[in-house]
Order: structure tokens, then sequence, then C-alpha cells
């Protein structure tokens, strides 16, 4: 799933700069596959942290100064289509703080205490939010700068510190694979290719 991600960001265009941030003692094997696809933007292997958001504040160390936008993609959702990227970018150049890729909600969504329903949530307000999400570098420095314990995506941090986050359109293929099942599909994708 990483080299499959690598391939797709150095791909791009609009990526200059890889950080990797690597679950403890797999920096060398992350290093590995980098070279193995000859992924020469990968400037850093960093040791992730305890939580997601402190891998990302990790990663966000080795992230030169003068970034003006980045990139924060989970190489559990592998399949990252170039029309999204295009997608995060143009909003930040109109102030908006962040941008996240998000598909509609289908199913209905219940709020339960223990096994019982307490709400029905109107799913018109309601988005499953996928990776990548791109911000203003300063804002999501400003935002890791706080307690991030508590944070499920980066995008949240943001927007707990005021910051503007858009939505734009998600793509089905950003899959995040939890399981064997869902290996399995984004396996079938590549094989049709996609």
């Amino acid at each position: 799933m990483l080299a499959e991600s690598l391939e797709r960001l150095e791909s791009s265009d609009w990526i200059d700069s890889i950080v990797i941030a690597a679950p403890p003692e797999w920096e060398e094997p992350c290093i590995l596959v980098a070279e193995e696809i000859a992924a020469t933007k990968v400037s850093s292997v960093v040791t992730g942290g305890e939580t997601r958001s402190e891998s990302v504040r990790l990663a966000l160390e080795e992230v030169a100064e003068d970034a003006a936008v980045v990139l924060v993609h989970d190489a559990a959702r592998p399949l990252l289509p170039e029309e999204v990227i295009k997608r995060l970018l143009p909003p930040l150049a109109e102030g908006w703080d962040g941008v996240v890729p998000a598909l509609p909600v289908s199913d209905t969504i219940k709020r339960v205490d223990r096994d019982r329903v307490v709400q029905t949530v109107p799913r018109g307000e309601l988005v499953a939010v996928q990776t990548p999400q791109a911000f203003v570098a300063s804002a999501l420095r400003e935002a890791l700068a706080g307690d991030v314990s508590s944070a499920s995506d980066c995008a949240s941090l943001v927007e707990a510190r005021g910051g503007r986050v858009k939505v734009v359109e998600g793509d089905r293929r950003l899959l995040k694979v939890t399981d064997t099942d869902d290996l399995a599909l984004v396996e079938s994708w590549l094989a049709e290719g996609e």
C-alpha cells in the first residue's frame, strides 16, 4: 500500500517533496520501498508518534519552513487519483485554511448510548471525509502546536483553532483499507485498472 501511495504522489506535478511517518522499526523498510520504486521526492522518513496527529506533527517538522501548502495523506488509502489533488489546491488560494475530500453518507446514521438509539442524525448534513487533506502550511503548524491527542484528522485540529475548512468532492477509490475485505476490493480495482 505504501508503494502504491508513493508512486501516485511521486508522479503528481503538484507534489514537490514527500515525508513519510513510519511506525517504529518500519523506517528502514519504508526507505527501501521508496528506493525500490525510485520515489525521488521522498526527502525523509521519520518515526511516527503514538497517535496519528503526533505522527503528522513529527513529519511536519521535516517539511521546509518556506512550504506554502502541506498535504496529509494516509498510505491506507493507496488509490489516490490525481484529480483529487487538483481539487484540493485551488480553494487554498481563495482564503481557505484547509480543504478535505469527502463523499456523501448513504447510510442512515444513529447516535447511540450503549445499545439505545438516542437520535437519528440527518444524513444530508453529513459527509465521510477522506485523505489527502490539504492545508496552508502555517495553519497546520499552528493547529499541531496544541494538544492533538483526541483528533481523528488534521482538519478537526485546524477547525478547533478557528480555521476555515472547505469540503470538495472525494473519490470512492480513496477507500481506507482497514480489513482484508477492503484490501481485496482495492486489489480487484488495481487488477481492473481502476
